[in-house]
């Protein structure tokens, strides 16, 4: 059972402080009765939702407002966690708390399930600077098709228009001159703003980099190593995709054991067993404490930030982790990964991206296919040397 600390009865009749805006002003902004009304339909939401239609959790600023957030639907949990019966059950009310959180402060979660993809929205300015591009653009060819002698009626409403303004004439002898000026003077204005994009893109690359250097230096050189992938060429049949890797990780196999494993279990019997293994709340802790905030999660969709921040549930996890061990059994949930097709470069095959089972599970990178691999009309591996 886990032990409710001393001042929570305190805490739950009092107002919590919330810092609005991290300047030093503070606010109250939400009383806890409140905040345990969102805790109590969140938790009651995720219970009975499947896992793959469970929203995806942004990355939450570690703000002051947002811990106090977390601090005080700490003590909340304590009853829920009481009636948790086994680890899935924990984590569900641990994904309804993390939920709870992002509605109380107001953080944007993703309501159509959990997303594969990156996001590859586009800043408005810049979509705004393409539009007029793609204008300009339109506007030359058709002022190099009037001077062409091209006097469709169409042609030549565009070519007012486009000298509306200018004090110039279509009827002018030096007519043509102006044209010409005109083109040149758009041309002009194209390259300006192909700069301003070039500029942009490449201090955006170099923001990236630089962060990705700062989190995962060896993810940075792989992807300076590696040759972008323009996507050309046919995209494989997603059916018989899965059906080739169903068939090889999801039917049941019986392995023929030899003589070697007797052999093996003979030169086995004189080492001494290890130590029963005990799991504290220290472990728990420590494990947890050394976990990166914002690692890709697994199934779950839980970030470590969460198990950081709601400090109760680690003396529940010890307990029932200790469980799944002295019963040698651990839930499907923190077994099964997350498969992703992925491109990669003509120099190898295809590589896909299986989940991280060590506590939750995430996204990591793992190679199923040779670099140098033969495969026969059905897609199957015939000959392969070192696997990645």
């Amino acid at each position: 059972m886990v032990e409710q600390p001393a001042n929570v009865d305190a805490a739950v009749n009092t107002p919590v402080v919330v810092d609005s805006n991290d300047d030093g002003t503070v606010a109250q902004e939400l009383k806890l009765e409140q905040m345990r009304s969102i805790l109590e339909e969140a938790i009651v939401e995720t219970r009975s939702m499947p896992l793959e239609n469970r929203p995806r959790f942004p990355r939450i600023a570690l703000s002051k407002r947002n811990r106090a957030v977390v601090r005080a639907l700490n003590p909340m949990l304590v009853t829920y966690l009481e009636a948790s019966r086994d680890l899935c059950e924990t984590e569900s009310i641990l994904f309804g708390a993390a939920l709870a959180v992002c509605r109380i402060i107001g953080a944007k979660v993703s309501t159509a399930g959990r997303a594969t993809g990156h996001s590859s929205a586009i800043p408005a300015w810049r979509r705004r600077i393409e539009e007029r591009i793609a204008r300009a653009r339109a506007l030359i060819g058709r002022l190099i098709c009037f001077r062409s002698d091209n006097t469709r009626p169409r042609i030549v409403r565009t070519v007012r228009m486009a000298l509306s303004g200018t004090n110039v004439s279509l009827f002018q002898p030096d007519i043509m001159q102006k044209l010409t000026e005109r083109i040149d003077d758009l041309k002009q204005r194209i390259a300006a703003w192909g700069k301003r994009i070039q500029r942009y893109t490449e201090r955006s690359t170099r923001f990236n980099q630089n962060r990705l250097f700062q989190s995962d230096q060896k993810r940075l050189y792989k992807s300076l190593e590696r040759p972008i992938v323009n996507g050309t060429g046919p995209a494989p049949n997603q059916a018989d995709t899965v059906a080739f890797w169903r068939s090889l990780w999801s039917a049941p196999v019986n392995h023929n054991e030899g003589l070697w494993t007797e052999v093996v279990v003979s030169q086995c019997e004189g080492i001494t067993p290890m130590d029963p293994v005990t799991i504290t709340l220290d472990d728990v802790a420590e494990a947890v404490r050394r976990a990166p905030n914002w690692k890709s999660p697994g199934l779950d969709g839980l970030h470590h930030y969460w198990l950081k921040g709601f400090m109760v549930c680690h003396s529940v996890l010890a307990r029932q982790f200790q469980e799944a061990l002295n019963q040698k059994s651990l839930p499907s949930l923190f077994t099964t990964g997350i498969t992703h097709l992925v491109p990669k470069d003509q120099a190898s095959t295809t590589v896909l991206t299986g989940g991280d089972l060590s506590g939750g599970g995430g996204e990591t990178r793992v190679g199923l296919a040779p670099r140098d691999a033969t495969l026969d009309s059905t897609g199957t591996v015939v000959t392969a040397s070192v696997f990645e």
